[in-house]
């Protein structure tokens, strides 16, 4: 029996950087499951998901690349699938929640020269979904845990606080260094953002980073049973 095919869901970018980042995502995706592999775009760019669902004969798990369950991974793409008649295809949850994510996120980091004493802000894109926001405070709680200190959420767009004030909130409270973890996927208008909220270290998007595309496959085998049924 063939695999089900990957349909992965990223969200769109005009910067070129960006779109190839998902390309090279697929392609590693591609590598790692063994399964015939499509791009969709939730947003802005073409085709979108449903439109590429739809020209997919047989089986379909959709992998929504997004960092948590906002507007775009709990409506806009299981609207796509239905109007193109696929609403058969199994949809799994967003990324964010992997731990691969997270240690991407601090090797990133660790890239970018951050030091041990660093006060540190996970930089998020986001959203208007207060559940949204939740899933980005709790990946924000993680690595906290982990480090036995503070990290807090920073927001580049469309939800409080923003990035810059995160940074200066936490200048104010003494810490005379403060690193950015971009929980960010791709290159795009959101990272650029980051290099003007005045942190000493910017980490890059998580992407390359192998522990993105293993995300994937994992969310890719658990569904790939289920769209077999």
């Amino acid at each position: 029996m063939e695999p089900a095919t990957l349909l992965l869901a990223v969200h769109g970018t005009r910067d070129p950087r960006g779109v190839a980042e998902a390309r090279r995502l697929a392609r590693r995706v591609a590598e790692l499951t063994g399964a015939p592999v499509r791009l969709g775009f939730a947003d802005v760019l073409a085709p979108d998901v449903g439109r590429v669902a739809a020209a997919i004969a047989g089986p379909v798990v959709v992998v929504p690349a997004f960092l948590a369950a906002g507007y775009h991974v709990r409506v806009d793409i299981p609207a796509q699938l239905e109007r193109a008649g696929r609403g058969d295809a199994v949809l799994t949850p967003a990324l964010g929640a992997d731990d691969r994510l997270l240690d991407a996120a601090v090797r990133r980091l660790r890239e970018a020269g951050r030091r041990r004493a660093d006060a540190v802000v996970l930089a998020a894109a986001g959203s208007s979904d207060p559940d949204a926001r939740a899933q980005v405070a709790d990946a924000a709680r993680r690595p906290a845990r982990r480090r036995g200190a503070p990290v807090e959420e920073g927001y580049a767009a469309t939800a409080e606080a923003a990035v810059a004030e995160a940074v200066r909130r936490l200048r104010a409270r003494g810490h005379r260094r403060v690193a950015l973890a971009s929980w960010l996927l791709a290159p795009g208008l959101f990272h650029q953002r980051l290099a003007e909220a005045g942190a000493d270290a910017v980490a890059e998007p998580l992407c390359p980073d192998a522990g993105v595309a293993a995300a994937v496959a994992a969310r890719y085998r658990r569904a790939a049973v289920l769209a077999a049924a």
